[in-house]
This record gives structure tokens, sequence and C-alpha cells, in this order.
């Protein structure tokens, strides 16, 4: 799989984030700090809303309860 990682991902030692990677009909999500442990998969479209929904709505905006 050809994984990579968000040009946002300056913090740190700069292995704090996601990864993703591009499959036929999903894309595939693993720890940076732990890419040899588990992955989930979604799939493509599902995947697409979600980071569209975040780029309209920040969470660094979000308004959380309590």
């Amino acid at each position: 799989m050809n994984w990579r990682k968000s040009t946002y991902s300056d913090g740190g030692e700069g292995d704090t984030c996601v990864e993703i990677a591009p499959l036929p009909t999903r894309i595939a999500v693993r720890d940076s700090k732990a890419p040899t442990r588990a992955t989930l998969s979604f799939p493509t479209p599902a995947f697409t809303a979600l980071i569209d929904h975040l780029k309209e709505h920040p969470w660094s905006e979000a308004r959380l309860p309590g």
C-alpha cells in the first residue's frame, strides 16, 4: 500500500497523526505511531464525506457540550 501522511503533521517528531492509503474502493487508515498494528478501512464515499465535513466544520472551532 502507498501510505501518505497529512502535510499538517508537523508537530512533535512528525509521527503524531494518521496516515491514509487509497485502495480500489476503500480508504485505509492507520496510526503513524504504530504502523504495523491494525488498520481501519472505510468505503471511499464515506471517507470523502467525513473529510468534507471536517473541512467545513474544523474540530478546533467545534463547540463541545458540557
